[in-house]
């Protein structure tokens, strides 16, 4: 009996890119099936037996599925090309031949934990805000942080995208010029921390992202990468809907 998906879903199944980037793929005319041009999102093809193209090149099997935790550090951008060459996450990704994307971005000023994969349906719904996936942020900011300013951190701000709330913020250190605070996210917006800190009059002197969901730093060197186990695979699969 022939098994039906979506077009975009087995793109990222395939590892050529996360679902969200295949449907952009597949809306710019970049993705043929069985030879023919596809444009709408929702088409649905059989995996097994249908020929898909992406710019032209035919789509390989699908890869085993890798799963790994990266500390960036400062000074590389989140994506596997750069046209200002500047340097990138997969420079740090030795030895590994799969082509692995990086799951949520951290600005180049900002260091800490990166997921990466090539499991596009993972990827996918763990930046779906459905599944509540937390993002903990230690971060280090000039001058020492008011009530009246944690309090207005901790209600909520305004951005440009939109409001803003923690789930939790907490001061951890004050010293005679600055304040450590953890700020804990649902979301992952673009420079979110760093908005929201400009919003209540306080700049950003360190950023570091230690843990997402379950996964923490620990003792992650910087620029290196450690392989989750496969328990933690199972349980992070559990946490967004996956078997």
């Amino acid at each position: 009996m022939m098994t039906v998906e979506r077009l975009q879903k087995v793109i990222a199944a395939r590892g050529l890119a996360s679902r969200r980037q295949a449907e952009v793929m597949i809306v710019q005319g970049r993705v043929k099936v069985n030879g023919i041009l596809v444009t709408e999102l929702g088409t649905k093809v059989d995996p097994l037996t249908d020929e898909i193209q992406v710019d032209g090149k035919l789509l390989s099997a699908r890869k085993e599925p890798l799963y790994l935790l990266l500390y960036k550090p400062i000074g590389y951008v989140t994506t596997m090309s750069d046209p200002q060459h500047r340097p990138i996450v997969s420079d740090l990704l030795t030895g590994i031949d799969t082509r692995l994307y990086p799951v949520g971005r951290l600005d180049i000023n900002s260091s800490g934990l990166l997921f990466c994969t090539n499991d596009g349906e993972l990827a996918h719904r763990m930046m779906h805000p459905r599944y509540k996936l937390t993002k903990y942020y230690r971060v280090t900011v000039t001058g020492r942080i008011s009530e009246a300013d944690l309090k207005h951190l901790r209600e909520g701000v305004d951005l440009d995208d939109g409001f803003s709330k923690p789930e939790q913020v907490t001061i951890k250190k004050f010293t005679a010029t600055t304040t450590e605070l953890e700020i804990v996210l649902l979301e992952g917006r673009n420079r979110q921390v760093r908005r929201m800190l400009a919003a209540v009059n306080y700049s950003v002197q360190k950023l570091v992202r230690t843990q997402i969901g379950f996964l923490r730093l620990g003792s992650l060197l910087k620029g290196k990468y450690r392989f989750l186990q496969p328990r933690e695979v199972t349980r992070l699969r559990r946490l967004v809907g996956l078997s």
